[in-house]
């Protein structure tokens, strides 16, 4: 972060971009083109998700099992979605059963966001059902991953995870500051199909794309020395790697909350 400062449109710094972007695919398990950090913390990419893809009346099922999962229900509200909470004691994870039953409750759902790895608690939630769910009543599936990214698996494309965002500090083990974010195709398929303007002009996909994209129209100065930590961050994941990084994780965590992808951890079941 002290290397000498270059112009957010300097070449050097664009191939920077593009290293970032390649890094941040590989951490997130995706090719999905659109995958690049937000100018801004985790919460920054939470709503930059759900401004891009919520418009007034949507309705959106949210899974609420701790402090992140309320976060979400508000930021969604405030997209003027209806939102239809589905809650758990903090500590457990969402039932699959669960989020079934509030999808067969709405008319014609837009979105299911869940938190992978709830932050207050520690509940590792699993994803891959819920993510056919959402897709069998014609919803995208979001995924707070703030807590999870280079910590535990986050398998994108596996899994069918439609957007997907999280932080730099916690498992990517770098200064808060940026927020990583992933659409897949269904994501950008309803980004394009959008009938109004995204109500944020300073988190809308469709203007930040074009400055991370080949086009580089300038959009907002970008925090250059936090790109560098990333980059940076992101380089020592991969040299570590993946499996390796999460084999280490399970162990700091103790005996107690190891666990297999899918089942819940020792967090997760509750007292």
């Amino acid at each position: 972060m002290s290397a000498p400062l270059l112009g957010h449109l300097d070449p050097a710094f664009v191939a920077m971009m593009e290293d970032v972007k390649t890094l941040l695919r590989l951490v997130f398990a995706t090719k999905n083109t659109l995958t690049l950090p937000i100018s801004g913390t985790g919460s920054a990419g939470m709503e930059a998700c759900l401004v891009n893809l919520l418009e007034p009346g949507d309705e959106v099922v949210v899974g609420v099992n701790g402090v992140f999962g309320t976060r979400m229900t508000d930021v969604a509200e405030r997209c003027g979605a209806v939102v239809r909470r589905v809650e758990a004691p903090w500590g457990n994870v969402i039932r699959a059963e669960q989020v079934e039953a509030a999808l067969k409750n709405c008319t014609k759902p837009k979105l299911v966001g869940v938190i992978h790895a709830e932050t207050s608690t520690g509940a590792w939630q699993p994803l891959e059902d819920i993510a056919e769910l959402a897709h069998a009543h014609g919803a995208l599936l979001l995924a707070d991953c703030v807590t999870s990214l280079g910590g535990v698996p986050v398998e994108i494309d596996g899994w069918g995870v439609d957007a997907a965002y999280s932080g730099t500090q916690k498992c990517l083990s770098c200064p808060p500051g940026l927020s990583p974010i992933t659409f897949g195709p269904r994501a950008l398929d309803v980004l394009r199909a959008r009938k109004s303007k995204v109500q944020s002009w300073y988190l809308d996909l469709t203007l930040i794309e074009k400055y991370w994209g080949e086009e580089r129209v300038y959009h907002h100065t970008a925090p250059i020395s936090m790109n560098y930590a990333l980059r940076e961050a992101l380089r020592i994941v991969a040299e570590e790697g993946l499996p390796a990084r999460f084999a280490r994780t399970r162990g700091g965590c103790g005996d107690g909350c190891s666990r297999s992808t899918g089942s819940r951890s020792a967090a997760a079941s509750g007292p």
